[in-house]
């Protein structure tokens, strides 16, 4: 970012600018509007991404180099967002039905992907009530779901009307990064964390996890979802 040195990531290398724009926001770094987003540019031949900012941020990178890993336990950048975490509160009403969730479920996994031919991969999709608007993939569920905050911002979607769903566990880290998105509803297939529930019904999201076949487990935000 400008002349600093912030991260480098495994990842599968697609979408890099996305992943960039993403990250920043999400991790609080950069306050990113779709008016004023900043420059970015993608350097094939090292494989870096420069972020350009019209004012220099207030963010101080310390000096040891940090690697953001693919894997679960990795180094993220959270405790600012923590200390103020109740500004952060989704306050808006949108709702989803049960049968809208399980028919979601179905469009999801009939979804062409990079996981059903090599594993070993994690996807976030973003979705309406009733359709897959958006879908990004990669070794860590943290750069999937930094790639759909990317795109969001570039295309200008607004949030409040619509759904992530995630392949991966519905860890802290997750769930703040769908807060800083203001997505209203979080999907998994998979299980979740007590911190990640925590956390959720502080910031007011409706989790949905272990999402299988036609069952789920509502662990926050009841009141977003018609029986």
């Amino acid at each position: 970012m400008n002349n600093t040195h912030v991260v480098t990531a495994m990842t599968i290398g697609d979408y890099p600018e996305y992943l960039a724009l993403g990250f920043l926001a999400n991790q609080n770094i950069l306050s990113i509007s779709h008016n004023d987003i900043p420059k970015v540019e993608y350097y094939d031949d090292i494989e870096t991404v420069v972020v350009r900012t019209k004012k220099k941020s207030n963010f101080e990178i310390k000096e040891k180099e940090k690697i953001k890993t693919s894997g679960c336990a990795n180094g993220t950048i959270f405790g600012n967002l923590l200390e103020n975490f109740e500004k952060y509160k989704i306050l808006n009403s949108s709702l989803i039905t049960s049968k809208q969730i399980f028919d979601l479920y179905k469009k999801i996994n009939s979804l062409p992907s990079l996981y059903l031919k090599s594993g070993a991969i994690h996807g976030c999709l973003l979705c309406t009530i009733n359709e897959p608007l958006a879908f990004f993939e990669d070794v860590g569920r943290h750069n999937a779901i930094d790639k759909l905050a990317g795109y969001m911002i570039k295309e200008n979607i607004h949030p409040h009307d619509k759904v992530l769903y995630t392949t991966g566990r519905l860890t802290s880290e997750m769930v703040i990064k769908t807060v800083m998105m203001k997505l209203p509803i979080i999907a998994s297939r998979s299980g979740f964390t007590a911190w990640g529930v925590d956390l959720a019904r502080k910031s007011n999201i409706t989790m949905i996890g272990r999402l299988r076949g036609r069952t789920y487990t509502v662990l926050s935000g009841n009141e977003r979802i018609i029986k």
